[in-house]
């Protein structure tokens, strides 16, 4: 078995007396799409900002390659591979396409106090970017984000990624808010990208979205992982139960039935507030 690029171990994650991330144990490998799933106020925030460096967790470990690593930040998870791409892409929309994906790693030309920002350079290479990831339709580098639809922005925020060297890509809600068509895009440019030998953790609550690209799941309830399972061994509607507690309503309904089978068919006392 190979070497998971990124891995987690028993991490845990509290502000203050709040506890948010609960014993999280994960990994994602080369070519392979994790899909996070859970409901809003699961933890996949927090847990995303764990994972690119901005927090740090409490306790437990974070490796890449089998070697723990200690993030000092979201730049050093960068230059370590790690890299996010957020909503809405992360994008400028009063920008260029070339200038927004170059933006803080422009390329020059001249030399010493004359260098000045290569336009062209940067407008070639965008372009070639996005539609080696298959969206033919921007071929004009001095475009506007603006004038881009929603599947478009994320498509260059995930070519600009791969482009500056991604190892790990992590997706948050890639696909929320956009079309049918739209999300189709994104969901190509997510399988081209494990393709490619990138691992993906894409984090979403669309169960639809995530059976499409995904090869391993893991489903967050209230900070902790509640099921990790491979692709094919869920159903669709078994995975929908999970994100919303099934298989403790399952439980819970299993001590009901056990209790009045034991109490002549009485249902259990509510507690007193």
């Amino acid at each position: 078995m190979t070497t998971p690029i990124l891995e987690l171990r028993n991490v845990n994650k509290s502000f203050g007396p709040i506890d948010v991330l609960h014993d999280i144990s994960m990994k994602v490998h080369a070519g392979e799409v994790l899909c996070l799933l859970g409901d809003n106020g699961a933890g996949k925030s927090t847990l995303i900002k764990t994972l690119a460096g901005v927090y740090k967790p409490n306790s437990g470990e974070v490796l890449m390659d089998g070697n723990p690593v200690d993030f000092s930040g979201p730049r050093d998870a960068q230059r370590m591979g790690i890299s996010t791409v957020h909503q809405f892409g992360g994008t400028f929309p009063l920008m260029s396409i070339g200038r927004s994906f170059f933006i803080g790693a422009e390329p020059t030309k001249g030399f010493g106090p004359f260098k000045v920002y290569d336009r062209k350079k940067a407008n070639e290479i965008a372009v070639k970017a996005v539609q080696g990831f298959g969206i033919t339709r921007i071929d004009d580098g001095d475009r506007l984000i603006g004038g881009l639809s929603g599947g478009e922005r994320q498509s260059l925020a995930i070519a600009r990624a791969v482009h500056f060297g991604a190892r790990v890509l992590i997706l948050d809600e890639p696909t929320a808010a956009l079309g049918v068509k739209q999300a189709s895009h994104v969901l190509r440019i997510v399988l081209e990208a494990r393709r490619r030998g990138i691992a993906v953790i894409f984090i979403t609550h669309q169960v639809t979205h995530a059976i499409a690209v995904g090869d391993h799941f893991a489903v967050l309830i209230r900070g902790a992982v509640a099921a990790n399972f491979r692709k094919g061994e869920r159903s669709r509607e078994e995975i929908t139960d999970l994100m919303a507690g099934g298989e403790a309503l399952a439980d819970l309904g299993a001590e009901v039935e056990s209790y009045m089978a034991t109490h002549d068919g009485h249902p259990p006392p509510v507690p007193a507030k």
